[in-house]
């Protein structure tokens, strides 16, 4: 896969669209693979763009704030440690108001916030791990059994990790493709291609057979 539109990003990080905008205008997290340049231009987003969301949205479930996160990577960026992306190479610990942060030395934590209590763990690993199942998951294909008049076709979605939504074809039926932002709504839109192609093809049936 080659990048991961908005839209994926949020269904797979449970993110709003609004959320994911917010993050990129602010330079908090930016997409790494396509930057938004205007209107109407889509971003891409690689998979540790993934990791670092749900690493963020993680953070923010147990009420640390975005400044506090925001404060946390900028000071791991430039004062400790020189990592590009620092949500995704280290374990953090909070304890709902202080960051902490596990480093390659198991003896060093770093509170990169003030002192307090550790009641709070998570791992980097089992984030990845979750994210590899679902994006997995997403990218594996789906055959359906649409209905059209008194005949069956076997059509394929795919989900569209770019634009998010799904695209589907009817192998039958040579070049009858259709999208769709919903399984539903693929479905009844190549319902309407399949129409549509059989349509086509029985009028050229029809001129050959009087020309």
């Amino acid at each position: 896969m080659e990048g991961f539109g908005s839209r994926t990003v949020g269904a797979l990080t449970g993110l709003s669209l609004r959320q994911i905008d917010y993050w990129d205008r602010t330079h908090f997290i930016k997409p790494s693979l396509m930057g938004s340049s205007g209107k109407g231009t889509r971003r891409l987003y690689d998979f540790l763009d993934l990791v670092q969301f749900r690493v963020a949205a993680s953070l923010r479930s147990q009420g640390i704030s975005l400044q506090k996160i925001r404060k946390c990577t900028t000071y791991l960026r430039k004062q400790r440690l020189n990592l590009e992306r620092p949500l995704v190479s280290l374990k953090f610990l909070t304890d709902g108001d202080s960051i902490f942060v596990l480093t390659s030395n198991p003896k060093v934590v770093m509170d990169t916030l003030k002192e307090g209590q550790l009641v709070f763990s998570l791992g980097i690993g089992e984030i990845m791990k979750d994210l590899k199942g679902k994006v997995a998951k997403i990218g594996m294909k789906k055959t359906e059994i649409v209905r059209v008049g008194k005949r069956r076709f076997a059509v394929v979605l795919h989900h569209d990790v770019e634009d998010g939504g799904y695209w589907v074809e009817c192998p039958e039926l040579a070049g009858c493709l259709s999208q769709g932002d919903t399984v539903e709504e693929s479905l009844e839109m190549i319902r309407d291609s399949i129409r549509g192609h059989l349509a086509v093809t029985e009028k050229e049936t029809v001129r050959r057979k009087t020309g």
